[in-house]
């Protein structure tokens, strides 16, 4: 049964770190980031479902793509997922590739990190309606901080228009749309196939939430995940950090500037509430929460115009996509 499982989360959560966890699971691997790969099944609305189909000029395409390389997977054995010349469907073309991936690892369950599916939720469940999802969540105002210091920001929270007037403000309303799309997505599925996992506790207990975690996942549980940090990276993983598991990378209530931090509760408080996160700013002036209003009203409206396009719309398939 793959996809087994699918990790998700707002980017800047540690959704790399829960990935490098679990893939030191002797069970379990997990196959880099592919929505690069599954846009391009996209008719700029919604997902192509079971429709969408592969031809062999497209898988080829892939193969040859620069991200590519980072599933360990050879160009004739992608090839050899479509058997003939005939167009493949793309659910049972990417479940090959999910099963190629486990193959050349050895292990049997295959997940992906892919954090950007957390708004697509119950588009995977439809397609693969046995899989199981993860939702990694992280007190917001420290996503922010990442953020802030991202030099991908203008892929993520920075593709939105107020970005420019506001980044704090802006980051915080980023955070709870993907924080809630994924719990309202989630929740749907029921406890046996979604799960939430708090940062801060799995930096805090890591050994009794990946117990929990591996219970929810119905595998044992292996204490030699935690030292997946012993093992050599993954090329595409050498520039970033390769450390165990480190308490207070961030911190906000040491290195957010009070007047981002009012800003942010101002915008985002109420789903912080929501989740337990005490709050610097119980009351936020006035004037602060008159502008959060404004901004919210602004990046609702951009949310609400801003769909991805299609690769048609881009003018190439895979061999294009940045």
């Amino acid at each position: 049964m793959n996809p087994f499982l699918f990790f998700v989360g707002c980017a800047r959560s540690g959704t790399t770190l829960l990935q490098r966890i679990v893939n030191a699971h002797p069970q379990i691997a997990v196959i880099p980031e592919m929505d690069w790969i599954t846009d391009c099944f996209h008719d700029g609305k919604t997902w192509l479902g079971r429709e969408g189909r592969v031809t062999r000029a497209q898988a080829a395409e892939l193969a040859a793509h620069k991200r590519f390389r980072q599933f360990e997977v050879s160009r004739e054995e992608l090839l050899e997922l479509l058997g003939s010349d005939e167009p493949l469907s793309y659910v049972v073309f990417l479940g090959g590739l999910f099963a190629l991936y486990g193959k050349i690892k050895g292990k049997p369950l295959v997940g992906s990190k892919t954090p950007a599916y957390v708004n697509r939720i119950p588009a995977l469940h439809a397609v693969w309606p046995e899989a199981k999802f993860i939702h990694l969540i992280r007190d917001g105002r420290d996503v922010c901080l990442s953020v802030l210091n991202w030099d991908h920001a203008y892929r993520t929270a920075g593709t939105y228009a107020t970005w420019a007037e506001d980044p704090v403000s802006t980051a915080a309303l980023w955070w709870e749309r993907k924080v809630r799309l994924g719990r309202q997505g989630g929740r749907t599925l029921g406890p046996d196939l979604y799960y939430e996992v708090r940062y801060e506790h799995l930096i805090a207990r890591p050994a009794e939430e990946c117990a929990k975690l591996c219970a929810f996942l119905g595998v044992p549980y292996d204490e030699g995940a935690l030292r997946f940090h012993d093992s050599v990276p993954p090329a595409y993983q050498e520039s970033h950090p390769w450390r165990p598991v480190t308490p207070r990378l961030r911190d906000w209530q040491t290195q957010m500037p009070a007047a981002d931090l009012e800003g942010f509760e101002a915008a985002a408080g109420g789903l912080l509430d929501e989740l337990g996160y005490a709050r610097a700013f119980p009351s936020p002036s006035p004037d602060r929460q008159e502008h959060a209003a404004r901004m919210r009203d602004l990046f609702t409206r951009d949310a609400r115009a801003t769909t991805r396009p299609s690769c048609r719309e881009r003018g190439a398939v895979f061999s294009r996509i940045k």
